[in-house]
Formats: C-alpha cells, sequence, structure tokens
C-alpha cells in the first residue's frame, strides 16, 4: 500500500504556518509519506477523483443524505442512544456508558452488528457510520434495521411491526 494524503486550509491558516515556520526549508508537516506525493499514489488519487465525476457521486450522496439521516435520526429514543449527529454519508452516536467504562457498550454493540454483517467504527463512547458513495437505499434500510435490532436486543426489549 502506498498512501496518499492532502492538507487544505484557508488562506489565513497557511499563513500562520508560513510566518510562524521561520524560513522556508524548516516548514514541514511531519506526517510520514502521505504528503509526498509519491506518483503512484498520486496516479491513484488522481484517478480516484475521475471516477468521483464520471459517476456524479458526490451528486449522488447529495441526494440521497437527506434518506440517510432521516434513518439515523430514526433511531433517536432508542435505548443507549444519548446523541445523534450526521452530516452526508457520515454519521456518530453517542452511546450511554457503562459507569466507569465509556467504551465497553459501544465495543459490544459494534461487535454486535459485525456479526450482523456490518462494521460500525467506535472509539470512546461513540459509534461513528461512514458508509460507501455507491450505498443503495435498501443498504441504508439493512443497516438502520440492524442497529435498531441490535440496540434492542442488547437492552433485552422485544421488536414490534
Amino acid at each position: 500500500a502506498i498512501p496518499m494524503g492532502a492538507v487544505l486550509t484557508r488562506q489565513f491558516i497557511y499563513d500562520t504556518v508560513v510566518d510562524a515556520g521561520g524560513a522556508p526549508y524548516n516548514i514541514e508537516l511531519p506526517h510520514g509519506y502521505t504528503y509526498s506525493g509519491h506518483p503512484v499514489a498520486c496516479a491513484a488519487a488522481m484517478a480516484s477523483l475521475d471516477i468521483l465525476e464520471q459517476e456524479k457521486l458526490v451528486a449522488r450522496v447529495a441526494e440521497l443524505s437527506p434518506y440517510f439521516e432521516q434513518g439515523v435520526h430514526s433511531l433517536k429514543g432508542m435505548p443507549f442512544i444519548n446523541d445523534i449527529r450526521n452530516l452526508g454519508f457520515a454519521a456518530g452516536f453517542t452511546i450511554e456508558s457503562y459507569p466507569g467504562e465509556p467504551a465497553r457498550r459501544p465495543f459490544e454493540l459494534a461487535m454486535k452488528l459485525l456479526e450482523k454483517g456490518f462494521y460500525v467504527r467506535y472509539g470512546g463512547d461513540t459509534l461513528q457510520l461512514g458508509i460507501p458513495f455507491t450505498t443503495e437505499k435498501s443498504e441504508i434500510d439493512a443497516l438502520i434495521n440492524a442497529m435498531q435490532d441490535t440496540l434492542m436486543d442488547a437492552h433485552g426489549m422485544k421488536k414490534t411491526g
């Protein structure tokens, strides 16, 4: 694997970094090779941007985001959900903690979702979703249903309807 990354900033942030860096040769973002522009990584990145444009994936996400948001926010009031936030095809859920163990319940829920075929990122007291730009409505429905079932199972509730 050859990593590729980029840093985008507003002009005033760039100016702050440059002004604080002293001589131009002292200005470096020491984050490994992701900023060094390896030719293979650059070619892969350019191909990815071409696919985003050709397949109109950004427009597709904009079109389906309200559907995803509706699904995500349908989990409001479910057991263990303290907060929900989302933007586009990304969402985060703050999960009610076990006393003194804020990371345990999100981990347990994520493992149950993995058993159902969904990788859901967990960290601290949160579950995080970042679904692919090619996701279909039926896949959003399946994910939301799996999350609902998992939350209810963890709380010992039976699904109705």
